[in-house]
């Protein structure tokens, strides 16, 4: 008679929800001063745990990651945590929900495109108004007049800008 081992099965990790704050850092590539940032400023959420340690679910990964995609696109933050609160119990946003947050930005978006282009084009005989082009500028601002109306360009009408 032999004796045979039993196999053992391969073993799975345990599932764990919570991440700490240093996971979630290192997982969305986001600093952990970013991150407490985003919670003082209602972005995310956490709780502690009876250490006192801070804990994320995991589902806070989406979020930052949704968070990152529209600061890089240039949405400020307040607009950011508008477009979160609309989301249900401060859910982490589905494929559905991206599409809907998206399309409030585009057209901002958009918008921004349009006006980064004609500066583009335009950067070369004008700086918004601080002016290059004196000569030609019918903005141009003789004695300083609009010193009084503070610092920086004063008159960033595009459609009058350094018009030639």
């Amino acid at each position: 008679m032999t004796f045979e081992f039993p196999r053992a099965e391969p073993q799975q990790p345990p599932i764990r929800r919570a991440l700490s704050v240093g996971e979630v850092a290192a997982r969305s590539g986001v600093a952990v001063s970013t991150l407490h940032f985003y919670e003082a400023e209602g972005l995310i959420s956490s709780w502690r745990n009876s250490g006192n340690q801070r804990r994320y679910a995991r589902e806070v990964l989406r979020r930052v990651a949704v968070i990152k995609v529209a600061q890089r696109t240039g949405i400020p933050l307040a607009e950011i945590r508008e477009a979160l609160a609309t989301l249900p119990e401060k859910r982490t946003p589905t494929s559905a929900d991206w599409k809907k947050l998206s399309a409030r930005w585009r057209a901002q978006l958009d918008d921004r495109i349009e006006r980064l282009t004609r500066l583009r084009d335009q950067l070369d005989g004008c700086i918004g108004c601080g002016c290059l082009s004196l000569e030609v500028c019918p903005l141009r601002n003789p004695w300083d007049r609009l010193a009084a109306d503070g610092p920086g360009p004063r008159l960033l009408d595009p459609e009058m800008c350094c018009r030639k």
